[in-house]
């Protein structure tokens, strides 16, 4: 299934930015470079998550995995180009049925657990799957019966198991052609307010994206990779990409067990993890934190929403971390600000490196992609201080959202730059930043407000364990900011007046302190860990704020 254009593959393959080289390729060059390597760690509670035990694989035992399934798949009737559905938590078949299904010939598309009918209906219809993997039993729930009522053909993680136990048919898998253009995964946009888009990334996209996290975060061969994130989308496949550029081990978690994590962190010599904002602020807030020896670590990716400089600087003070404050999207749209790009720590959380601006070269060595700020009238914005809609073009980037030529021309702008939705800053002439998300922007009085801002200054406050800010409406300003605070005392709740006093001493400008404040025992987040927003402005709406 190739679904880029020609001219798209000329101009790449031109470029030398993409070649003939399949991820299929690289798994076969480490399983004989590391053979006795371990590959994949389950995690340690799979048994408890799903009643079957857990294991761990070599580079060789996963290589002959891999090739089993294929062939196991392909016996029961799978085709080039058919879409398979797989709906599991992180454990060692997840990550071999990518390969193996692309092996086969076939595409791959994972969903989140916690999606129900639903959802799984609009991906059958969006992508014309017709088989689908899943588990019988996780936390109480029937996934394949599920699956099955939806007229899903099914197969169990023990069937799948099972399959990778048997001997592959070699001959019938080299009659499989795969090549580097042919679509490996769709995976799915994360759909908070409608449906879920598929997003189809080929071989090509992946391993150009394979070298963004590495180049940028100092990945190194062997490095010991803990995963956390679900392997649904591009916050999980930053652990998968890293593990597979490293010929590294991949550490599996997932959902997330706090307690269960930090005890992988500690004793599992980790040298690479991707963690949401959230949890690093959890980290630094354990009260036992100064007796934590994260020595192991030396970088931490970190995403799905912008992260503190707090946490940043607390991280490095403490145990030398680099934090990389990563940026991206399914579709395959992705900047670091890590060490290596943005070697001053203290910039990160708000500064990225404003890759394919003409003049500009950075150590990473990230040719190809290109990025703009476009204002409402399309107009490039060039100066300081100037915000506008990120658009972004590269090697990375999906061909469009699978099976909807509808969305084309509102996706993507005349000369095929990615409209991201998300407004960006110009901070300086080598670097951009993130402001907000278009639907997360307040208009207080004529005055544009980032919720991601506000989230992080409040964030400071020693009460707050947990925030996110909205826009509630005002009859006279407009809009005005209101913040749901997650206490980290309930017997000592944070005041808004506590708060706006500390926001004033640290010299926050008047129009963007909070007006308003409701708690919450916990944060609203979808599967990959972005807030929720739709459902806190709802609230809003509701209590009359």
């Amino acid at each position: 299934m190739i679904l880029h254009s020609p001219s798209t593959i000329e101009r790449y393959t031109a470029a030398k930015l993409w070649g003939d080289r399949t991820l299929l390729d690289v798994v076969a060059a480490h399983v004989v470079d590391v053979p006795q390597r371990v590959a994949i760690v389950d995690t340690p509670d799979r048994e408890a998550l799903i009643g079957t035990p857990a294991t761990s694989v070599t580079w060789s035992e996963f290589g002959k995995a891999v090739d089993a399934i294929a062939t196991g798949l392909i016996l029961r009737g799978l085709k080039k180009n058919d879409v398979v559905v797989a709906q599991l938590p992180n454990v060692w078949e997840l990550i071999a049925l990518y390969f193996a299904v692309s092996r086969a010939g076939g595409v791959l598309s994972p969903v989140a657990m916690q999606w129900r009918e639903t959802e799984l209906r609009n991906v059958a219809e969006a992508s014309q799957a017709q088989l689908y993997i899943g588990v019988k039993n996780f936390k109480g729930f029937d996934h394949i019966s599920m699956a099955a009522k939806l007229g899903y053909a099914t197969l169990a993680i023990e069937d799948v198991t099972a399959l990778a136990a048997q001997a592959p048919d070699q001959a019938l898998l080299d009659a499989v052609s795969v090549s580097a253009n042919d679509i490996f995964s769709l995976c799915w946009s994360s759909g908070t307010e409608s449906h879920a888009k598929g997003c189809p990334m080929s071989h090509n996209n992946w391993l150009y994206q394979m070298r963004l996290v590495p180049n940028t975060a100092g990945i190194q061969e062997g490095d010991r990779v803990l995963a956390p994130a679900p392997m649904v989308n591009m916050t999980g496949a930053v652990a998968w990409l890293s593990w597979l550029a490293a010929r590294g081990t991949l550490l599996l978690h997932h959902p997330l067990n706090v307690e269960l994590f930090l005890k992988q962190i500690l004793t599992e010599k980790v040298q690479f993890t991707i963690l949401v904002p959230a949890i690093l602020n959890m980290i630094l807030k354990l009260p036992n934190v100064d007796s934590l020896d994260l020595s192991s670590i030396r970088s931490i990716a970190t995403g799905s929403a912008p992260p503190s400089r707090w946490s940043m600087e607390e991280f490095k003070r403490r145990w030398n971390i680099e934090i990389c404050n990563l940026w991206g999207q399914t579709e395959g749209t992705g900047l670091v600000g890590g060490p290596v790009d943005v070697p001053d720590f203290a910039m990160r959380s708000e500064h990225f490196p404003w890759w394919g601006k003409p003049g500009l070269e950075w150590p990473s060595t990230m040719e190809g992609v290109q990025a703009k700020l476009l204002d409402e009238q399309d107009k490039e914005c060039t100066q300081p201080g100037e915000v506008g809609e990120l658009v972004y073009r590269g090697p990375n980037v999906f061909a469009g959202y699978y099976r909807r030529p509808d969305l084309a021309q509102n996706s993507f702008t005349a000369d095929g730059f990615f409209r991201t939705g998300d407004f960006f800053i110009v901070r300086d002439e080598r670097h951009i930043g993130f402001f907000d998300r278009k639907k997360d922007i307040i208009i207080r009085g004529g005055f544009n407000i980032s919720a991601a801002e506000v989230e992080n200054l409040v964030l400071t406050h020693p009460g707050v364990q947990e925030v996110a800010a909205v826009a509630v409406p005002d009859e006279i300003m407009g809009e005005k900011t209101c913040i749901y605070v997650v206490p980290k005392d309930k017997a000592r709740l944070p005041t808004l007046e506590d708060i706006v006093d500390h926001l004033k001493q640290i010299g926050v400008a008047v129009y963007k302190l909070p007006e308003h404040i409701e708690y919450l025992d916990i944060i609203p987040r979808n599967p990959v860990g972005k807030i929720l927003k739709a459902q806190l402005r709802q609230r809003v709406h509701a209590s009359g704020a």
